[in-house]
């Protein structure tokens, strides 16, 4: 089995050292992590899914050993194999999960275990007193997802596993829910293992990054070290980060912008960061979704970075298009391309073709020091 050679940064509470036969490849997991947030993350496919169903027990293939701070789940050895109501795991999968046929708080109370007041807390930490007679039907996505974790924390568990709760959400949403994350964790002090694509909420989030790839673990580690490392780079490009090394290159405190040179020869301005100097290396992230596209030069624009590239792929990712864009002209240098995430509709109305010219704007708020 794969295993971390990673210090965990906080007091390990969860072991794992699973099996699990799947389409492509058997899972195989052998690590400790900690009692804080612990970002799942990797390419599509690479096991994060099955990963946290194996933890709630809804796989009943899974083969090895899981325990929770000295509780076993699973110990194939012995033949322990906790039923999934008996582990007191909170899972919210993708999507909430939500039973549509009965209120916001039927479907909080739905599997509480304990007082009453433990149910209380968690429609307080999540304000959830205005909707709880309505019906998922006429619930926002984010009110959704809300009324998912409140189910899960009203059942009392010993640790949470959310499964991309964020994905579905446009970025207003993505940015009201994340406090509400942060609430939890600080509030009720449950471990958390969450799955993610984006960069940005794992920065937010979580104090230690476990990276899957086929299955196994490549790397395992404090978050902010996880995430500058070339290996979350190539995860990254797989989902919807841009991340960029690079070096300082000069402040303007006037314009309250820095400069950085990256790897690749291009100049972005970030936000002011004075505690840096000159000829310091840093990394970036920019979500694609922060990059803007235009078919035309930009004149007049706000936007501080303004790239000239080509579109090399258009890709479907769930709802949305990706495309990828190479700057530069095709007699220039090789450069690694940028991730832009828009609507399918805005791919069409634009009449985006692979091959073609484009133009990328990249407010300099945009971009994440790491």
């Amino acid at each position: 089995m794969a295993d971390s050679t990673a210090n965990p940064p906080c007091r390990d509470v969860i072991e794992l050292a699973l099996e699990l036969p799947l389409a492509r490849f058997s899972l195989r997991v052998a690590v400790r992590l900690g009692d804080g947030v612990t970002a799942i993350m990797g390419p599509s496919g690479s096991g994060k899914t099955s990963l946290l169903e194996a933890v709630a027990g809804l796989r009943p293939k899974t083969r090895g050993r899981i325990a929770l701070d000295g509780t076993v789940l699973l110990d194939s050895a012995t033949g322990v194999r906790l039923r999934p109501e008996r582990r007191r795991v909170g899972y919210v999968p993708q999507g909430a999960g939500l039973f549509p046929h009965i209120t916001a708080m039927g479907n909080v109370r739905f599997g509480a275990r304990g007082a009453e007041s433990r149910v209380r807390a968690a429609i307080e930490c999540l304000e959830l007193t205005p909707l709880l007679g309505r019906y998922p039907a006429t619930l926002s996505g984010g009110e959704k997802q809300r009324v998912a974790l409140a189910r899960s924390l009203a059942s009392n568990p010993r640790l949470l596993l959310l499964d991309e709760p964020l994905a579905a959400l446009d970025v207003g949403l993505r940015e009201r829910v994340v406090p509400y994350l942060l609430r939890i964790h600080e509030e009720w002090k449950v471990p958390v293992l969450y799955v993610t694509h984006n960069v940005g909420e794992a920065l937010d989030l979580a104090e230690a990054v476990l990276l899957l790839r086929e299955g196994t673990v490549e790397a395992y580690g404090p978050a902010l070290e996880m995430l500058s490392r070339p290996a979350m780079a190539r995860a990254a490009e797989a989902g919807i980060e841009n991340l960029r090394h690079g070096r300082i290159i000069a402040h303007d405190e006037a314009g309250g912008t820095t400069r950085v040179l990256l790897d690749d020869g291009q100049i972005l301005a970030i936000p002011l960061s004075s505690s840096r100097r000159p000829g310091d290396a840093v990394n970036l992230a920019i979500r694609a979704e922060d990059v803007l596209l235009a078919v035309e030069r930009l004149h007049g624009l706000s936007a501080r970075n303004i790239v000239e590239a080509r579109i090399v792929a258009i890709d479907r990712v769930g709802r949305d298009a990706l495309l990828r864009c190479r700057p530069g002209s095709e007699s220039g240098p090789e450069r690694r391309p940028w991730l832009v995430r828009i609507t399918p509709s805005a791919v069409g109305s634009l009449g985006l073709t692979s091959g073609q010219e484009v133009w990328l704007a990249i407010k300099s708020h945009s971009v994440r020091l790491l």
